[in-house]
C-alpha cells in the first residue's frame, strides 16, 4: 500500500509511503462523498473524535472514498471538516487492496468502498472494522462497526478485554 498514489487534486498528490511509513493511522472508508450517512454521521463524528483518537498513539485520521480529488475537496469544504484529512481514491486501487471494493450499481454508483475503519501501523493493517453484510449491490447501508466510538474502544482495549 505504500506504493499507492492519492491524487487529492492535480497539483496535490500524496503517496502511501508518506501516509503510512513509520506512522500508526486510522483510515476509514465510505461509499461516497455527499451521501447521507457519510455526510451527516461518519465524517462529522470522526472530526469530533479526532483529538481523542489521536491521544491513543495515532498520528492521523484519513477518510478514503472512491471519488476524485475535486469532489472530495468540495465535500470536505462544505462539511467544514477541520481535522480529518481526505484521500481521493479515484481509481479504487487502495480500496481494492484493502479488500473493500464493492459494486453499488443498484444505487447508480458503480464501484465504491464498503464502509469500514482500520488501524494501519507502518503500512500493515493492525485491525479492520468492516460493516456487516459485505456484498455487491447490498440493499442496506450499515453504520455501526466502523464508528469512531468502535475505533476508540479498540484503541483502548486492543486485546478485546474490557
Amino acid at each position: 500500500m505504500k506504493d499507492i498514489l492519492f491524487k487529492n487534486l492535480p497539483e496535490e498528490s500524496i503517496t502511501g509511503d508518506e501516509i503510512f511509513t513509520g506512522k500508526r493511522v486510522v483510515v476509514f472508508g465510505l461509499p461516497g462523498a455527499f451521501t447521507p450517512t457519510c455526510s451527516t454521521k461518519q465524517v462529522p463524528s470522526f472530526d469530533e473524535y479526532y483529538d481523542e483518537i489521536l491521544s491513543h498513539q495515532i498520528h492521523e485520521i484519513y477518510c478514503v472514498s472512491v471519488n476524485d480529488g475535486f469532489v472530495m475537496k468540495a465535500w470536505f469544504d462544505g462539511l467544514n471538516v477541520e481535522k480529518v484529512k481526505y484521500l481521493a481514491d479515484g481509481s479504487g486501487e487502495f480500496t481494492r487492496r484493502m479488500g473493500m471494493l464493492v459494486k453499488k450499481d443498484n444505487l447508480g454508483f458503480g464501484m465504491r468502498s464498503w464502509r469500514y475503519a482500520a488501524v494501519i501501523d507502518d503500512g500493515n493493517v493492525e485491525t479492520i472494522m468492516a460493516e456487516d453484510g459485505f456484498q455487491d449491490d447490498c440493499e442496506i447501508d450499515p453504520y455501526e462497526n466502523s464508528s469512531p466510538a468502535k475505533v476508540l474502544n479498540y484503541l483502548k482495549n486492543p486485546d478485546g478485554n474490557n
